[in-house]
């Protein structure tokens, strides 16, 4: 973490700088066929009917075409869906919450904290940043607020909110950045795997702001908020350097977000990025597993409950 700064993942910029290059070069032959189309002599059949087929009309072109429309409209309907549906976090409202925006924003330099709202979770566990014109926001799935809670785990909800605001304090969510990224997911591969790099970027500022969140945030996203206390991060994150295979390889690489006992490996393993496109190697293979096996993981919550 060099001055003091959460670390950004090595293989960020260079595949940002890729999925530009290709994003452009779309950009640019969607305008070429419309530009072709626009001045070129209609076509006629053996009959002499004109054809009014156009790749012009193809739904890819117009989305390249109208991207810039499109991408800001997207924007501007999640943050307004938001505004009118979200409970928004203020000291009276989720205080402890919004105490945790205030506090990760201040720790990443951020001039200004971004708005934070509590939407209904129906049982997912989720949360994610965006912005609109000078706006940004995070938004967290109210269910994490049960893992969060005074009588659970409250360092947990700080990691995936230093995540989340993580985010927007590596320009993940800018319009133009994102503008740049518009064929990402048409990209086999080369799109995820910048997704998941921004991922490790965004949980290296979790880590830099609740380090001792991060297992049990892992926990959380693997089994639930109920059976989080039963998952043994570290017998889980072993299993990163044991599972091989073409097929663990290819669900890592096809994922937009990190597989979890890679995600787990990272957390722990500070020493390095987080493993991008390889399983990581155990430093002392004989050590996993540990002698005398993994200890018994059904910890009860706290009580009383810990303090927010």
């Amino acid at each position: 973490m060099p001055w003091d700064r959460p670390a950004r993942h090595p293989w960020e910029i260079p595949l940002l700088v890729v999925v530009i290059m290709f994003t452009a070069v779309a950009y640019l032959l969607a305008l070429l066929l419309m530009t072709v189309e626009l001045f070129a002599d209609p076509v006629v059949d053996e009959k002499g009917v004109e054809q009014t087929g156009s790749i012009v009309t193809s739904p890819y072109v117009l989305l390249l075409l109208f991207a810039p429309v499109l991408l800001w409209a997207g924007r501007g309907l999640n943050l307004a869906t938001q505004r009118v549906n979200g409970v928004k976090m203020s000291p009276t409202q989720f205080p402890e919450g919004y105490r945790m925006v205030q506090e990760a924003a201040a720790r990443f330099g951020m001039h200004k904290a971004p708005d934070a709202y509590v939407i209904l979770g129906n049982g997912q566990i989720n949360a994610f940043a965006s912005g609109h014109g000078f706006r940004r926001f995070v938004v967290v799935y109210s269910d994490l607020f049960e893992v969060g809670g005074a009588a659970r785990e409250p360092d947990a909800l700080a990691f995936i909110i230093g995540h989340e605001v993580g985010h927007i304090a590596a320009g993940h969510v800018s319009y133009w950045r994102q503008l740049g990224m518009f064929v990402a997911p048409w990209l086999p591969l080369l799109g995820s795997s910048l997704i998941r790099a921004q991922e490790y970027t965004a949980d290296n500022h979790g880590f830099c702001f609740r380090p001792h969140g991060a297992s049990t945030a892992m926990a959380t996203l693997a089994a639930g908020k109920y059976l989080n206390t039963d998952v043994g991060v570290d017998e889980m994150a072993d299993r990163a350097a044991l599972d091989r295979g073409g097929f663990v390889w290819l669900v890592n690489a096809m994922a937009s977000h990190p597989v979890l006992t890679w995600r787990m490996w990272a957390l722990r393993d500070r020493s390095k990025p987080g493993p991008m496109f390889w399983r990581p190697s155990a430093p002392h293979p004989g050590l996993i597993p540990p002698r005398g096996g993994y200890p018994l993981n059904s910890t009860p919550p706290a009580l009383p409950p810990k303090p927010v």
